[in-house]
């Protein structure tokens, strides 16, 4: 069971539920977290307090692909996780170093340690749901999307679901220095999320997921990636006790989970491309991408 929010005919925003079928039911709840409290005051998990009102409901006639999708949370903040991946510590290497792939670096150091790499990412101001164009940062000449799983968070860390995020970034400028990172993370538009949130209760094994990315210029595919979560390196439990130590998140907070999926070492992206990112259970999150 997927949780999506579109645009109706009278331009407001209407949350839904996607079954599994395809069927698309919408709800009377405003958002995700007023589902989570009813839940909790009924004593049901979400995917069940859900599956009970579709009986009441008629599914729309409409189906997914013709109806304008939003993001399907308003995070408060979005956080991510880096170097959670082997593939990922081989780029971040790369970067750092020129490509003198036989260079220890600070990057090794976190792959190894006990306390992962965690930084701020996004508001939801800055992020953008499908459909919708991620921008370019004009100070960068080598910048790439990075395709990860999304873990959808109540304030005490617990999971409410999964969605697929696009963590823009910019290769040239994290490589040219560690502390440049907040710049090589965040700008406007930035940051993707969506096209919908799985019920935690919906998915047997998190490690299971399968991921996909997939570039196209001028109407033709430059860059397709795959890769599992079952390689990430640390466990989700371990990546959100980190975020929640000592510090104080908002029911309805994204935690990206980093990406095992990298564009080659000589790709860029360019306005005009349109990026897709699939994950199995979960949709695909399409957008364009534009200069500034």
């Amino acid at each position: 069971m997927n949780i999506i929010r579109y645009l109706d005919d009278s331009g407001h925003p209407v949350l839904a539920a996607l079954t599994d079928e395809g069927k698309i039911f919408p709800l009377p709840q405003r958002d995700l977290l007023e589902i989570v409290n009813q839940a909790e005051e009924a004593r049901q998990s979400p995917l069940e307090f859900v599956r009970a009102q579709l009986s009441e409901i008629k599914p729309l006639t409409s189906n997914l692909e013709s109806l304008k999708l939003l993001v399907p949370i308003e995070a408060p903040e979005v956080w991510a996780a880096g170097v959670t991946y082997e593939r990922s510590l081989d780029a971040r290497n790369y970067e750092a170093t020129g490509g003198r792939m036989d260079a220890t670096t600070f990057y090794d150091k976190v792959y190894d340690a006990e306390r992962p790499e965690i930084f701020f990412k996004s508001t939801a101001a800055r992020t953008v749901g499908p459909g919708a164009p991620v921008y370019l940062r004009s100070d960068s000449n080598w910048q790439i999307p990075e395709p990860e799983l999304g873990l959808v968070l109540t304030k005490n860390g617990g999971i409410i679901g999964y969605t697929i995020g696009n963590d823009m970034s910019c290769r040239d400028i994290e490589g040219e220095n560690p502390l440049y990172l907040p710049q090589a993370k965040i700008w406007k538009h930035s940051c993707a999320i969506g096209p919908a949130v799985r019920l935690a209760d919906a998915v047997e094994d998190p490690y299971r997921f399968r991921l996909a990315c997939r570039i196209y210029r001028g109407g033709e595919k430059v860059f397709e990636g795959t890769a599992e979560t079952g390689q990430l390196k640390r466990k989700l439990d371990e990546l959100i006790s980190f975020l929640v130590r000592d510090n104080e998140i908002f029911d309805g907070t994204v935690l990206l989970t980093g990406t095992c999926i990298v564009p080659p070492n000589e790709f860029t992206l360019a306005h005009g491309d349109r990026i897709e990112i699939e994950i199995s259970g979960i949709g695909t999150l399409v957008n364009p991408v534009e200069a500034p």
